[in-house]
């Protein structure tokens, strides 16, 4: 794959550029000039950030989902010959452009449609996009295997996992065990985490992430995601899917085969790392991180998760149980109550509950055997879900008012 062997360079599209995952991947791909070549990348709203890094990583295509941002992508790149688009038609035709490798990394159900496009001409893609398993995961599945696309997980769990099953056979395998640092709130009571602001609950202590992941990693919520991707990405049933918390951050996911080996992927906590074995996938190559290194970390902890800190894993677990419409009933309710959190209309604790509501209500009972379907439950979802967070009695939160 190195241009440095003589191969061509291999051509990438990002999508979710401007995010924490998109930025990660361009700087692991600016480690290795000429071995890749970047075709199209894509932001939600940030023109100017999106402007900067089509420049830098000469992009033949720069997309803005904003319709109302295009003119200003337009001009940030007049005269740079970089084809400009905008909306969700032009995140799909980003999607479908001739590059070998797409980065899924959109936040939410806006990158169900654009991984989809990728996943429908056969690319190899890189899924950092949670939605797309978690509410449609036996359908994307399904599209996988009918367009032969190569689907490699990105986030550092389900990699880890990826990697300790590579030359292994999957009826080999006992169980798999994601680990979790139990975010900022591990050893809190439930009283500090009732009165939890939205700056304490983005303040990972391992991890460099977005709002929205860093909100779900301090209820769990993302942890639950990931039972329902792992079953998913590696057709186990729910039980042989374990979480333990870690809080050291060193390893990221085991495999337990059924002749008592256990095997673990260590790394240091930075995303480039799962994002790098992506990029040169079935190679493997530096990516600008510094080592790992046991002897100053000293010790390995592992713990069981709280049920009572963090009870919206059992609920994600019981989603995944239900089945049907369920997983995108929770995905979709806890995306519209982070954001309602974040903006300080509901409290912390509120998230977790208000997405168990969601999955006690006939929403779970609607269709979904198609795209179409899963999208009308979605919608429906965010909208019963919007109602119940202005629904909660009013109340002064952190000092900022109702």
């Amino acid at each position: 794959m190195s241009g440095a062997r003589g191969r061509r360079p291999r051509r990438v599209t990002v999508l979710g550029a401007t995010g924490s995952i998109g930025r990660s991947t361009l700087a692991v791909i600016a480690e290795h000039p000429g071995r890749f070549e970047i075709e199209a990348l894509t932001a939600r709203t940030n023109t100017a950030e999106l402007a900067r890094l089509a420049r830098r990583h000469r992009a033949r295509l720069a997309v803005i989902a904003d319709p109302s941002r295009y003119r200003e992508l337009r001009e940030a790149l007049a005269g740079s010959g970089i084809e400009t688009g905008a909306g969700k038609e032009a995140l799909v035709e980003a999607a479908e452009r001739p590059a070998e490798f797409v980065m899924a990394a959109i936040v939410g159900a806006a990158g169900l449609a654009p991984t989809l496009a990728a996943v429908r001409r056969g690319a190899i893609v890189g899924l950092a996009n949670k939605e797309c398993l978690v509410s449609a995961g036996p359908l994307f599945m399904a599209e996988v295997r009918r367009h032969g696309a190569t689907l490699l997980p990105v986030d550092s769990e389900h990699n880890a996992v990826f990697q300790a099953l590579l030359g292994g056979d999957p009826a080999d395998v006992e169980k798999i065990v994601l680990t979790a640092s139990g975010g900022p709130f591990l050893h809190a009571s439930i009283e500090e985490m009732a009165a939890v602001t939205p700056a304490r609950a983005t303040a990972h202590p391992n991890w460099r992430m977005g709002a929205k992941i860093s909100v779900d990693s301090a209820t769990m919520m993302n942890k639950g995601f990931e039972v329902i991707e792992a079953h998913h990405l590696f057709g186990l049933p729910e039980p042989a899917i374990e979480v333990m918390v870690h809080p050291q951050s060193a390893v990221h996911g085991l495999v337990l085969y059924r002749d008592g080996s256990m095997l673990a992927q260590l790394g240091p906590a930075d995303m480039r790392v799962p994002i790098a074995s992506t990029l040169a996938w079935p190679e493997r190559m530096r990516c600008g991180v510094g080592r790992l290194d046991l002897l100053a970390l000293g010790r390995l902890e592992f713990l069981p998760p709280d049920p009572d800190r963090f009870p919206a894993l059992a609920t994600a677990r019981e989603a995944l149980r239900a089945g049907g419409a369920a997983p995108a009933v929770l995905n979709a309710a806890n995306e519209v109550a982070v954001q309602a959190f974040l903006e300080n209309r509901i409290g912390f604790l509120d998230i977790a509950r208000i997405v168990a509501d969601m999955l006690g209500t006939p929403l779970v009972e609607m269709p979904a055997d198609s795209m179409e379907e899963i999208l009308a439950v979605d919608r429906e979802a965010r909208l019963r879900t919007a109602r119940a967070c202005e629904a909660r009695n009013p109340r002064k939160l952190y000092g900022t008012g109702a």
